[in-house]
């Protein structure tokens, strides 16, 4: 009896038990599964009632009871007024006694034969305790335990990697603001923190890049259109390397400008220009496509300017005549406009710095733009003057107190406008010397006629007619008043664009001008250095919107 209980009456409804119970299994399973299941149910492991009745050691596993909860019990019990506890005693001690259950209502029941028609219910159902052998209970206590330690270990995982990824996250999100924050700092760095920029300034700014809203373009993309930088290609060479045409795969046109990897200062005119130019938008300054950073490759693209620079006009004797007066004339009105802009109408007040001919190109209508923004200097509030120790610019197109002091303003930028007007209204380069004599700079020339009363004579005999005549030497007036000596007597760029429009009717006389003699050791020493004289300064660039 013990060791094989007559199980096999078990019917209808004790397939849901025993999916439950792990101390039973189909007495035949392939009658079960066709839903046949008169056969019942068996033992998997048979008891060892033995030890409870002192045939066993002390020491011999004794069986125990599986609790299945909320069952409608068996019938055919036998019932006794027992309390809980000494129900299970009972049922204990008994090695005929199969199960046991305790009903509140009805007190101790207990099995000792077959149970019919069991079946688990969702309510209103008695807890019932199975006998099993003491290696059922084992096995079920460890399978619990291994579920328990499976459970925990993927609960740990998952939350491991949900807390790693929100703390990866708050990291970069930590550092990426830190970075907007303190900007791109270019201006007046020492040595150390310079090659520390050079090394890591754009990979860590590739994000801030992305944030100027200009579109990246690949190299690939860019060699192509410019057949590999072939020197066919190539428009001109500046200090931050040399600059291509390019024609992209639909047609359109652009200036590829290629930061040479010899440039000690092609990387901060990079990043300065990118946050600077990206944020203009006016019609006299030359407008930026994208740019490119790839490995070493720092790549500026600009809308083509089919007749380059306004030098390449100026200065040769063969394009010089396709520059009449009205031309020369609407030139020096949208060079005015266009740094009117930068001082004034543009949410950022911005000091060039390095306005030279070579800078200002010229469209296919011979209009101007002004380009090379890689040395500008943004200023910020109130601020109206700034100091450096390194200055940049180009020499001949230096206000005196920039060159000497380090000191720049608008009027900075003010009296190098006033050279280009005389060299556009003259057509001769301000770096060269006039008058052997006396070593004079084209400034000096023009300083030498104006108190001859012989002004006339400055003016290019190619653009000479006389109902222009009044209208060219307002213009040599208004380039004198430009080039002062002092920057508190130079006129600033708005009353400059009112003198030139006639709106200042009588213009006050102009002071002594800055540089009017030259050391001709210093000409020569000068005359090489214009080539590329554009020393590198440290600037600090504030990312904020211009309109």
């Amino acid at each position: 009896m013990v060791s094989a209980l007559h199980l096999e009456d078990v019917i209808h409804g004790i397939h849901q038990f025993a999916a439950v119970y792990r101390g039973l299994s189909q007495k035949h399973t392939t009658e079960w599964n066709r839903g046949n299941w008169t056969s019942g149910c068996v033992r998997r492991t048979p008891l060892q009632c033995g030890s409870v009745n002192g045939t066993g050691s002390e020491g011999d596993n004794i069986d125990g009871f599986l609790k299945q909860k909320m069952l409608n019990v068996p019938d055919f019990a036998d019932y006794s007024d027992a309390h809980e506890d000494d129900c299970r005693q009972q049922c204990s001690k008994n090695c005929s006694c199969i199960a046991y259950a305790y009903d509140a209502g009805i007190g101790c029941l207990s099995w000792t034969k077959s149970f019919i028609d069991t079946q688990q219910l969702s309510s209103n159902g008695v807890d019932l305790y199975i006998r099993v052998a003491h290696s059922e209970l084992v096995t079920d206590t460890e399978g619990d335990v291994k579920k328990i330690v499976t459970i925990t270990v993927i609960i740990g995982t998952v939350s491991i990697s949900i807390c790693t990824f929100i703390l990866w996250r708050w990291i970069a999100k930590h550092k990426a603001r830190k970075r907007k924050g303190k900007g791109i700092l270019l201006f007046n760095t020492g040595e150390a923190h310079k090659k520390f920029l050079s090394e890591n300034m754009l990979g860590d700014n590739l994000n801030q890049l992305k944030d100027q809203e200009l579109p990246l373009f690949d190299f690939e993309k860019l060699a192509n259109a410019t057949n590999n930088f072939h020197q066919s290609n190539k428009l001109g060479q500046g200090g931050f390397g040399p600059v291509y045409r390019g024609i992209l795969s639909d047609g359109q046109e652009i200036a590829v400008k290629r930061l040479s990897k010899t440039s000690g200062q092609g990387l901060e005119e990079f990043m300065n220009e990118v946050v600077v130019i990206s944020k203009l938008q006016h019609r006299n300054l030359v407008r930026i496509h994208g740019c490119c950073v790839e490995g070493e490759e720092r790549i500026l693209i600009y809308e083509y300017m089919p007749n380059k620079s306004l030098d390449a006009f100026l200065f040769d004797p063969q394009k010089e005549k396709l520059l009449d007066w009205r031309k020369r004339f609407n030139i020096i009105e949208g060079i005015s406009r266009g740094l009117l802009y930068l001082h004034r109408d543009s949410r950022l007040r911005i000091i060039h710095r390095d306005l030279k001919a070579s800078n200002i190109l010229l469209d296919k209508e011979l209009h101007p733009k002004i380009s090379d923004f890689g040395t500008a200097r943004i200023f910020r509030g109130i601020e109206d003057q700034a100091n450096t120790r390194r200055v940049v610019g180009t020499y001949g197109y230096m206000s005196p107190e920039y060159a000497i002091e380090g000191l720049f303003s608008e009027k900075s930028d003010v009296f190098s406008f006033g050279v280009l007007l005389l060299e556009i209204v003259s057509g001769r380069r301000n770096t060269s010397i006039y008058n052997d004599e006396q070593s004079l700079s084209l400034l000096g020339l023009a300083w030498k006629l104006w108190n001859a009363d012989n002004i006339v004579a400055l003016i290019d005999p190619m653009i000479y007619e006389p109902c222009f005549e009044m209208e060219i030497l307002r213009c040599i007036q208004v380039g004198l008043l430009c080039v002062q000596e002092f920057a508190k007597d130079r006129p600033t760029i708005s009353v400059v664009v009112s003198m030139l429009k006639s709106e200042i009717v009588d213009l006050p006389p102009p002071k002594k001008s800055a540089f009017t003699k030259r050391n001709l050791a210093l000409d020569t020493e000068s005359s090489q250095l214009n080539q590329s004289i554009c020393s590198t300064n440290n600037v600090t660039i504030t990312t904020v919107q211009g309109r």
